[in-house]
This record gives structure tokens, sequence and C-alpha cells, in this order.
């Protein structure tokens, strides 16, 4: 490929370090070199598979292949996203009025023709998807109805539910694949999604609206309660806030981790000093918990050489919100049912 025969040789996008000739990630803050590109690349394979043509989007994905490192997570997601749509052609075209089927497919032996119906009905697989989610959702509720009651067990579920389609909306509307959320009673849950060529500035942000969505619907429930006086969306508003928080914690598995990852040395400062100011004003040891984060991730080598001011703010941001909430809902009036 042309990209690859005459690669560049300059300063990676993201952090400004001097790439080699040949280099098709960044050595230092592991941005993709081409991610213009293989964005473009994107958009119109994504656009060719909503025609249903999806030989040409595989000649699509297929050059994105040649600007992305053979062993990185992109690639193997495009590699079997070509062989879906290799299935999926397979059952439209034909020689003579007989649809071919590729070699691999043939050597399933009786088990073929099933997985090429399942990848010809596209519906059928969504809503094989669609029902993980379901599933999972109703054990969630269910579970915590048992805990704390229909009211308040119902409240909650959907209120983590608000929090993962944060995630999940924000994924889809940079047009990167994403399945519904998955729900793990008594740990939480998870949207799985798959990125190409997606900046630590976008994975923060992606990261962020979950908390941003949960806080939404804390505030919410904070104005029902307001209006009706009923402490029930009081206890919604305050444990919804509470674990936005708790998300926030800028650990590994945390949201909070993944949007410390876009932050230098001098916005993990202003963040640590915003959440330790908070622990003053709100009382809550949650504030506490997140600037002892950030006193670990001072120390970390994990820190890109051009930090991120915007994500930095939209943290701060969302820890005034979140810590509003919390002050404005005393414990008493805000607890656990039960």
């Amino acid at each position: 490929m042309e990209l690859i025969n005459h690669p560049i040789v300059g300063e990676c996008p993201n952090c400004a370090r001097e790439l080699s000739a040949g280099e098709l990630a960044c050595p230092q803050c592991h941005s993709l070199v081409y991610r213009a590109e293989l964005d473009t690349l994107a958009q119109e394979a994504r656009a060719l598979e909503q025609q249903s043509r999806n030989g040409e989007a595989r000649e699509a994905w297929n050059r994105s292949l040649a600007m992305l490192p053979h062993d990185s997570k992109q690639a193997e997601w495009v590699r079997e996203h070509m062989r879906t749509l290799e299935l999926a052609q397979a059952t439209t075209e034909g020689t003579q009025g007989k649809p071919q089927t590729p070699a691999w497919a043939r050597r399933l032996g009786p088990l073929a023709p099933i997985v090429l119906l399942l990848a010809k009905s596209k519906g059928l697989l969504l809503a094989i998807f669609k029902l993980k989610f379901l599933l999972s959702f109703f054990s969630f509720i269910v579970i915590y109805v048992g805990i704390f009651g229909w009211r308040f067990g119902v409240g909650f579920a959907v209120s983590i539910l608000i929090h993962e389609m944060g995630h999940f909306i924000d994924i889809k509307r940079r047009s990167l694949p994403a399945e519904m959320p998955v729900f793990l009673p008594g740990l939480g849950a998870f949207v799985k999604w798959n990125s190409l060529g997606v900046t630590k500035r976008q994975i923060a942000q992606i990261s962020l609206a979950g908390p941003l969505a949960g806080f939404l619907a804390a505030l919410g429930c904070l104005l029902l309660y307001m209006y009706t006086k009923d402490p029930l969306w009081a206890a919604l508003a305050r444990t919804g806030a509470v674990i936005n928080l708790l998300n926030l914690i800028p650990v590994w598995a945390l949201d909070g981790g993944q949007a410390a990852n876009a932050l230098g040395a001098m916005e993990r400062g202003a963040v640590l000093a915003a959440a330790l100011a908070l622990w003053v004003y709100a009382g809550s040891g949650i504030f506490f918990l997140i600037g002892a984060g950030f006193v670990w991730r001072l120390f970390t080598k994990d820190k890109p050489a051009a930090g991120d001011w915007n994500a930095c703010f939209y943290f701060i941001a969302l820890l005034v919100a979140l810590g509003l909430i919390v002050h404005g809902i005393p414990a008493e009036i805000g607890r656990f049912p039960g």
C-alpha cells in the first residue's frame, strides 16, 4: 500500500514524539500514526455495509490493516470483522445460481449451513445480543428488588442502566462498534466495544460519559424529591451520586482510571486539588479516596507527554456536580432503604 511504501517521518500528533520511518504506532503514547486515515476508511466501510456491499466493505477494512500494527487489538478486530463480512457475502453471492461457500465454512461439514444462516440473519444476531442485555438486566433488577424492595431496586437498576447507556451512546455517536450493556449483579455492568484509532482523549471522553449520564439521572431524582418530598427519590439521588463518584476513583478497572490516562502531571495535580477541596466542602470520604488515587497516579509512569486540559476540566466538573448532590442530601435522608 502506498502509505506503507512511503511512510511519514515526523512527530506524533498526540504527544509530539519524533517518529521513525515505518512506525505505525507511537512508542511513547501508543497513538496510531494513521489515525485520520483509519477513521476515514472505517466510515467508508460502514457506509458500504449499510448498503449491503459487503465485498467492497471488506476491501476497505483490508486496506486499514496495512496501517495497523499486526498484533494490535484493532487489527485483531478488523480481521474478525472481515471474516463476518465474508460469511454474509457468501450467502448473497452465487455461481450459476448457487450460493458460494467459503473453504473454511465447508470444513465445518454439517454445521456450515447453521453458521452461514446465523451470519445471514442479522436480525437474529441482533436479537441474541438484545436478549443477553435483557436477561442480564432482568436478573440485575430481580436481585436488587429482593434486597431493597421493588421501588428502590427498580430505580437503582435503572440508574445503573442510564450510566451504561451514557458510555454506549457516546461510543456509537463516534461510529465505533459496541454491544448493549451487560449487567453483573453485585459487580455492576459494562459495555463491550472495540476502538479503531481512538486517542486517549476520546477514551477519556467515553469513560466520563457514563458518570455524566449518572449525574443527570441523580439530578432527575433530586428534582423529583424536591417536587414530591418522597424520601425514595432522595435515596436514589444520593446513592446514584455516590456510585458515580466511586467510579471516578482513578484505578484501572473504573471510569476514572481510564480517564486519568489522558491527564499529565499538572492535570492530575489539578484534579487532586479539586478532590481535596470537595472533601473539605462535602465531608464525604469518597473525595479523599479519589484524591488518594491521584496522589498515586502522580508517581505512575503512564503520564502522556502532552496532557489534556479538556479532559481535566470535564473530570473536575463531574466531581463538583456530583459533590453538590451528595452535599445537598443529608445521609440520614438519602440512605439505602431497609
